[in-house]
């Protein structure tokens, strides 16, 4: 009888069994895969010293899933039990109870282990939830006052970085808890008979409506809180117009009281849920009303009100109403980005002529024309007697002083590429125990190239010396390095095991014996402190297992003085180390007291920060150079952001170091704070070799760069104008491409009083290509600068892409271009155009590359493309920037734009007097429209007109020589001359 009544059947005792074993292995190896990442990271952790992340971070998590999940558990289970302590002990007649009979058969044996599971399931998925809210908790805890009180309610604005995260989490869970209480509790009075839909008398026990009522209380009671912090949130939201940040007018004088008159009236109804359903009437009618009442409140008070607001006082005087909110959110936003100390200047740029002094100026001297992006391959061809060898798709700009002189330099690290090893050399022992490192920092300087327009390279050679290159290379290193090898790099992808036994048997392939030699390769055995150890039985076999290899245990080249070297890529490295930090995706190598070290910017972010403009770091850090040799930050989005730390990566035995930069930054403070107080090294102690190669980081300078377009504007009522934006130029010769990324340069710009190593970019008027500004970014005296060079609005001054445009349509370049193109044999490239303020006017200098299309050879810089003054019409094509200059100062002496440029008189005829004939008649006029044509292009800004016009003024131009003196050459300005073959150095 027993079996026909129960619902589910027996599972047999095989069946039992064999679930049971599935279940115990599925656990085993979940633990044992956890288990195992655990221990190898803790190895890793006590290799760089920073055992204190790991546990902090793990203890954190781990007391988090417990306490949460415990709190979870005992919530959900107490109400559930409770239920059923609540149950009547009679149950009246009815179908209904009949149906529901089955189900408390099933349950009532075992309630306590149902009653158990479901807290537990429902606690684990909690733990989990908050665990993953360990950063959260942490900044909690170790929160720091800012100093700064929030414009509205005067509370430091470390509560809202802080604390408001963490409670906002803290509330969710409350309801969270009440919610799944009400269902589940709901569920278990249903079947044991405290609430029925059938029947008759009470559709439900007092004490279940008592139990019930007194849930629904707490949550109304949260929703109250929930309306607390919902007032601090309108700081925090999408409200002022235009598209800004934090509580416009209608929030302050609508949406902030009317949440408060919400909260009271969330308490009182809580309070007469509870009375009215228990003390009074002990009934759900008044209670029910209580809820509809709150529901009508929140739409009329929160929601009906403040749209009158907005509508009938708000809109009619936006501007008048919103000024004081935008205000706000300016300076709120300048602050949270390092924008309020920004030097604007006003640049008077006059369309000058070029000054006669302009080749000896040293900044245009010292303009780079090394583009870092387009000689990778030739450093890679010049610099790499074996094949995998590589420098990555994108160098680095750096700067050295070499016999008292200070320069920039184009710089790359040798690096072994394990996608270009042979099929031969790509078996486990090579790529894990033979071809571990790469091999020294090669370095050009940035504005110096030789006779072939290959750079000029000073260091970072195979064995110490230039040997075969002297014509394109220094005799020996200029930059000197003790440790010249290569263990952890931005290519070091694949795990490498080091160390020897035997100090006599040496494995490593360290390099050829001579530069570009075939044979003869010296070998090298490891001899620092890098890696972990992995002598003993026991880590080879943990390490086997994670690494699904067995050459761990077999291989004879794993011994008892073998390390380990895994998580090996800079940035990987201080990621782990740091793991509250957002990396920049640009690290770069320099040589550091003899040592090969990895530089790499660190930012502190926080996303609550009060009325400030929230930023996707990914799109506004996203160029024409991103995704190569660059890396993409994350799709965070972001209202605070700090270059707080500077970390280095030591290349030989990856020693991780993070400095502190930013002595002020609270968030820094909180989180060194929680990890011990000694995770990051005072600014104080950074060295000053290190402090040399520092340099204003490129994605922080994206972001501020990007928001300066807008926020140079300080006054409320222009701001919400829009007429002062500007927006960052695209790349000028691929314009499709993305953004033009800004440009690191050795350079003094105008009101500097000395040269600086400098981040700078242009920035042109919304949707117009003129130059709005220059935006440089430095550090003097070891503290970052913002400076703006702001061009007059009454001026017309070309943008990056205008000048590319005019520069490459000026009749006498675009013929050496064609040149250049060989017909289709080869492939004209455009370097970077730098943009320099000098004088009165701006230097516009764009090295031009040149690439044979037949086979994969390095592109050569062949010829340098300046422009100068004038709306950039002065314009040169030379072998070398000397020679550029040098050919922009004479123009300037004598007075003339170069072809292509309008002409200031008529073009003269060859006829005698008074025998014009109707063709010469025509080809003049011709030649006066296209002149008109040229100029009202001009004005209008439009390039593409631009270049239509001057090619018609070409054609003009042609026809009218032609009919002037058939077969004679275009009576033209004067261009520079440009026989002189590619040979020699740019910049000298």
């Amino acid at each position: 009888m027993v079996m026909r009544n129960s619902p589910l059947p027996r599972m047999s005792r095989r069946g039992r069994v064999t679930v049971g074993v599935l279940v115990g292995v599925f656990v085993l190896f979940t633990l044992l895969g956890w288990g195992i990442d655990a221990y190898t990271d803790y190895l890793w952790f006590s290799e760089v010293e920073k055992t204190s992340v790991f546990s902090g971070v793990l203890l954190t998590r781990l007391v988090l899933f417990v306490a949460v999940g415990v709190v979870m558990t005992l919530i959900v289970a107490g109400n559930l039990y409770l239920a059923y302590r609540l149950r009547p002990l009679l149950r009246p007649h009815s179908a209904e109870q009949a149906t529901l009979e089955r189900y408390r058969m099933i349950l009532a044996p075992r309630l306590g282990t149902w009653i158990a599971v479901t807290g537990l399931v429902i606690g684990f998925f909690a733990g989990l939830s908050a665990q993953s809210r360990w950063s959260d908790w942490m900044l909690f805890r170790n929160g720091e006052p800012f100093g700064v009180p929030d414009p509205q309610f005067n509370v430091d604005i470390s509560f809202y970085v802080f604390e408001y995260p963490w409670l906002r989490y803290l509330l969710g869970l409350g309801f969270t808890a009440v919610v799944l209480s009400v269902l589940g509790a709901l569920a278990v009075h249903y079947i044991f008979g405290g609430v029925r839909l059938q029947g008759v008398g009470d559709r439900m026990t007092g004490a279940a409506r008592a139990h019930l009522t007194t849930l629904v209380a707490v949550f109304v009671l949260l929703k109250a809180v929930a309306y607390v912090l919902d007032r601090r949130a309108l700081l925090l939201e999408k409200h002022v117009s235009p598209d800004l940040y934090g509580a416009g007018y209608t929030d302050v004088n609508a949406l902030l009281p009317a949440k408060e008159i919400l909260a009271y009236i969330s308490v009182v109804v809580a309070i007469a849920i509870i009375v009215f359903s228990n003390a009074v009437m002990r009934n759900l009618v008044w209670p029910g009303v209580s809820l509809a009442l709150l529901a009508i409140s929140a739409v009329a008070i929160g929601g009906i009100y403040p749209l009158a607001v907005q509508n009938f006082q708000v809109k009619p005087s936006l501007s008048d109403k919103e000024s004081p909110y935008i205000l706000r959110s300016i300076e709120a936003t300048r602050a949270a980005f390092g924008l309020e100390n920004t030097d604007v200047t006003q640049y008077a740029a006059r369309s000058a002529r070029p000054p006669e002094t302009l080749a000896a100026d040293t900044s245009a001297q010292n303009v780079r024309l090394v583009d870092p992006q387009l000689v990778s391959q030739a450093f890679t061809q010049s610099q790499q007697p074996r094949g995998f060898y590589d420098f990555g798709e994108k160098l680095d700009v750096d700067r050295y002083t070499i016999d008292g002189k200070a320069q920039d330099y184009v710089v790359g690290a040798r690096e072994i590429n394990d996608d270009k090893l042979t099929a031969q050399q790509r078996n486990w022992i090579n790529r894990h125990t033979v071809y571990t490192h790469g091999y020294g920092l090669v370095a050009a300087p940035a504005n110096r190239v030789c006779g072939t327009g290959l750079p000029y390279f000073v260091s970072g050679f195979l064995g110490g010396s230039g040997q075969n290159q002297t014509d394109c290379a220094e005799a020996s290193d200029l930059i000197k390095t003790e440790q010249p090898r290569i263990y952890y790099g931005e290519q070091s992808t694949e795990y490498v095991i080091v160390g020897q036994e035997d100090k006599n048997k040496n494995v490593e392939f360290d390099r050829p014996q001579e530069q570009n030699a075939s044979s003869g390769d010296v070998l090298y055995t490891y001899e620092g402190k890098g890696g972990v150890e992995i002598g003993s039985f026991f880590r080879r076999m943990v390490f086997a297992i994670k690494n699904t290899e067995s050459n761990f245990l077999l291989s004879d080249a794993v011994n008892a003085d073998s390390r380990l070297m895994y998580i090996r890529e800079p940035r990987e490295r201080v990621a782990k180390v740091a793991p509250f930090l957002t990396i920049d995706g640009d690290p770069y190598p320099a040589v550091v007291n003899g040592r090969i070290t990895w530089i790499l910017d660190g930012y502190t972010t926080a996303k609550t920060y009060p009325y400030a403009q929230k930023i996707n770091l990914a799109t506004e850090t996203r160029d024409e150079l991103t995704g190569t040799g660059s890396f993409a930050l994350a799709k965070d989005d972001v209202n605070y952001m700090r270059n707080s730390v500077k970390a280095t990566v030591d290349a030989y035995d990856g020693t991780v170091t993070l400095y502190e930069f930013d002595e002020q930054d609270p968030v820094l403070k909180a989180w060194n704070k929680a990890f011990g107080g000694d995770l990051i090294v005072p600014k104080s102690q950074i060295p000053a070799a290190l402090a040399e190669h520092f340099r204003y980081p490129a994605d922080l300078f994206k972001v501020q760069r990007n928001l300066l377009t807008k926020f140079h504007v300080t006054d409320a009522r222009t701001f919400f104008s829009g007429d002062d934006f500007w927006q960052v130029p695209n790349a000028p010769d691929s314009p499709s491409s993305g953004k033009q990324p800004p440009f690191y340069l050795n350079v003094k710009l105008p009101e500097q009083q000395e040269t600086r190593f400098q981040l700078t970019s242009g920035v042109t008027p919304a949707n117009r290509e003129n130059m709005a500004a220059l935006i440089s970014g430095s550090y003097v005296d070891g503290q970052p600068k913002l400076e703006v060079l702001e061009l007059p609005d009454n001026t017309v001054v070309p943008g990056p892409v205008q000048v590319h445009q005019r520069m490459v349509n000026n009749s006498s370049v675009s013929q050496q271009l064609t040149l250049l193109n060989r017909g289709g044999q080869a492939t004209v490239l455009y370097g970077n155009l730098i943009s320099l303020p000098l004088a009165d006017d701006i230097l516009y200098v764009e090295p031009i590359y040149v690439r044979d299309s037949q086979g994969n050879t390095a592109p050569l810089l062949q010829k340098v493309l300046i422009s100068y003054g004038d709306a950039g019409n002065y314009v040169v094509l030379e072998d070398n920037l000397t020679e550029g200059l040098e050919a922009l100062a004479a123009l300037g002496k004598a007075g003339a734009p170069t072809t292509g440029g309008t002409p200031t008189t008529p073009p003269t005829t060859n006829q005698p007097p008074g025998q014009i004939s109707p063709e010469l008649a025509q080809a003049a006029a011709d030649v006066d429209k296209a002149i008109e044509d040229l100029r009202a292009a001009k004005q209008s800004g439009d390039f593409v007109k631009e270049g239509e016009a001057l090619k018609a003024l070409d054609e003009a131009m042609a026809r009218f020589q032609a009919a002037n003196k058939p077969g004679a050459a275009p009576s033209v300005s004067p261009s520079p001359s440009t026989a002189a073959s590619p040979s020699g150095t740019a910049g000298g």
